[in-house]
């Protein structure tokens, strides 16, 4: 399928996770990819994405990005000049950050995990509005929220803060940039399969992970290609009429939802 044939998309946090699995899934329906990263190497080891994506005859540049620093965004956004202009931006770049009780975490680490996932989002988003507008061709934003961004989960404090953030951070900006024909929406994954769930705040193979998972009615965990897909939806014409959304990616779980 070409859903996104003619479109150029600017994905932070692209080397690796659900952002690779979104870059690689946009390209196999057509679009450029702008694979924006602190570093091309994936973490769980392989081809960087946009080799992947243009060794399989894709078209795809990697752009050294760190989202906490507002003219790295600019840069990737420009990048996109190469194909024809930015059409999406998935500002998806996030790490999980200092776990534990508020009276015990560390603000140097409370402050960078606000300023990677949701400085870095108003960041992604405002390089991005400004050529949209600039093109006047209209655009799709998406925001990679959370389902603790919903509900809110103890010892992982300022996680569910930033997230939480970016689900209102989206809803605003969809009223704002709706006039100029760009679309805005947040997705809110649930357990999903990558670095973020095995390594950095482990659930999947633990006994914990084992209960949660009978409490999805799917009864299992997300692969990074679930949430891809809901992303190529919204960054596609499918999604013309969608905007200031929530979409949740959890498997029908009630608890988190």
């Amino acid at each position: 399928m070409d859903l996104l044939r003619g479109k150029t998309a600017v994905i932070t946090g692209a080397a690796s996770g659900n952002g690779r699995a979104i870059a690689q899934s946009f390209a196999e329906q057509g679009g450029a990819i702008i694979v924006a990263d602190v570093q091309s190497e994936p973490r769980q080891g392989g081809t960087p994405t946009h080799e992947l994506i243009t060794e399989a005859g894709g078209d795809a540049t990697f752009v050294e990005c760190d989202v906490t620093e507002y003219e790295d965004c600019v840069a990737a956004v420009e990048a996109a000049e190469e194909f024809g202009g930015i059409d999406v931006m998935v500002n998806n770049a996030g790490i999980v950050g200092p776990q534990g009780p508020l009276v015990e975490l560390d603000f140097e680490e409370y402050q960078q995990l606000m300023d990677i996932n949701l400085t870095g989002v108003f960041h992604g988003a405002k390089a991005a509005a400004l050529q949209m507008i600039e093109h006047g061709n209209g655009g799709s934003i998406i925001n990679m929220s959370s389902v603790a961004g919903m509900n809110g989960y103890g010892e992982i404090t300022p996680y569910s803060a930033a997230k939480g953030g970016t689900r209102l951070f989206s809803y605003a900006l969809a009223n704002e940039l709706g006039p100029d024909g760009i679309r805005v929406n947040a997705v809110h994954p649930g357990v999903i399969e990558t670095a973020m769930t095995v390594e950095d705040q482990p659930v999947v193979g633990t006994e914990e992970g084992e209960q949660l998972k009978q409490m999805i009615p799917l009864r299992r965990f997300g692969d990074p290609e679930d949430v891809a897909g809901v992303c190529v939806f919204l960054a596609s014409d499918l999604s013309s009429y969608v905007s200031a959304e929530s979409i949740v990616v959890d498997g029908g779980n009630l608890n988190s939802s």
